[in-house]
């Protein structure tokens, strides 16, 4: 069979999301204990502050979000504890946690959880991807302090990318969680839900886990089921999103629905319906009658929406 690559699309889907746009070279072949000694080192290395699961910015007449290692000092940074994220055109970039309390901040300091930093687009798309890689990486290393084997305290190595065991030599590397995240579509129809946490009005796309031995077709299958009753045939990739809460890759999906009749999981969501593909557009550009609303711009729930509605 002939691969034809000219009909896929451009620009490519998973580079029109939140968090996509990293493009700091990791240099993953080349990374060892001296990569993020002779980082620290460098005059030109710029730093990302974190405290509470928090970025932290400086929001003046320009918002700035990376840092020399002088300008970090008055957070007490712990260098200990950096994780080394990869080099721009300029120089390296290093994610720092500080301990500091948030509530002391003064303006033009702010603190944004990563969640509302990429909504606001108060950072550029290349700061938004590499703050998501240094999100996940952070929680991770935070998590793992002790080994998993013997219970002995386990400590960072190659600039926070594997946690190593003094006492058993164990090894543990970062992992990505896949979730798949799924618009399942019949007709001119589209399956949406709503969990108890989401603001009034707003439906969203459906949304699990992969499980150990699953292939993601069959968990999109298998979670609409659960959630929604609905089952699916046909399913077909459409793009990824690194999601940094705390450490997720979403694999967005469409899904074929073989059935209509909803049977909704009450312990996961509050509502479930189909919506026609007319009622949808009036939810996206807010004018619904009824106040409903899909997901903001840059979640891969509403890029997902957004193509099957213009299609």
């Amino acid at each position: 069979m002939t691969l034809k690559f000219d009909d896929l699309p451009n620009p490519e889907p998973s580079s029109l999301v939140g968090f996509s746009n990293n493009t700091l070279n990791r240099d993953a072949e080349n990374r060892d204990e001296q990569s993020i000694i002779d980082a620290l080192a460098d005059d030109k290395t710029r730093y990302y502050l974190f405290a509470q699961g928090k970025v932290i910015l400086h929001k003046a007449d320009v918002v700035q979000v990376l840092f020399s290692l002088e300008e970090t000092k008055q957070f007490n940074a712990n260098k200990d504890k950096a994780v080394l994220l990869g080099e721009a055109r300029d120089g390296m970039r290093i994610a720092l946690p500080c301990k500091v309390d948030l509530e002391t901040l003064q303006e033009p300091w702010v603190a944004y959880d990563l969640r509302s930093l990429l909504y606001s687009g108060s950072v550029s798309e290349q700061d938004a991807g590499a703050i998501a890689q240094a999100g996940g990486l952070l929680f991770w290393n935070a998590q793992n302090q002790y080994c998993g084997k013997c219970g002995s305290k386990s400590k960072s190595a190659i600039g926070g990318y594997r946690r190593d065991c003094p006492s058993c030599d164990s090894r543990l590397f970062p992992r990505t969680d896949p979730v798949v995240i799924m618009l399942t579509v019949k007709d001119d129809k589209c399956l949406m839900g709503r969990s108890p946490h989401f603001p009034e009005g707003w439906f969203s796309t459906l949304a699990g886990f992969v499980e150990p031995g699953e292939t993601m077709e069959d968990a999109m299958r298998r979670e609409t089921f659960e959630e929604s009753g609905i089952k699916v045939g046909r399913v077909k990739y459409y793009a990824s999103q690194p999601w940094p809460f705390p450490h997720s890759l979403m694999l967005g999906l469409y899904g074929e629905a073989i059935s209509e009749d909803i049977a909704m999981d009450e312990s996961e969501l509050e509502d479930c319906r189909w919506f026609h593909r007319d009622e949808v557009k009036l939810m996206m550009s807010e004018t619904h009658p009824d106040g409903l609303v899909c997901p903001p711009n840059r979640a891969i729930s509403s890029a997902l929406v957004k193509y099957w509605v213009e299609g």
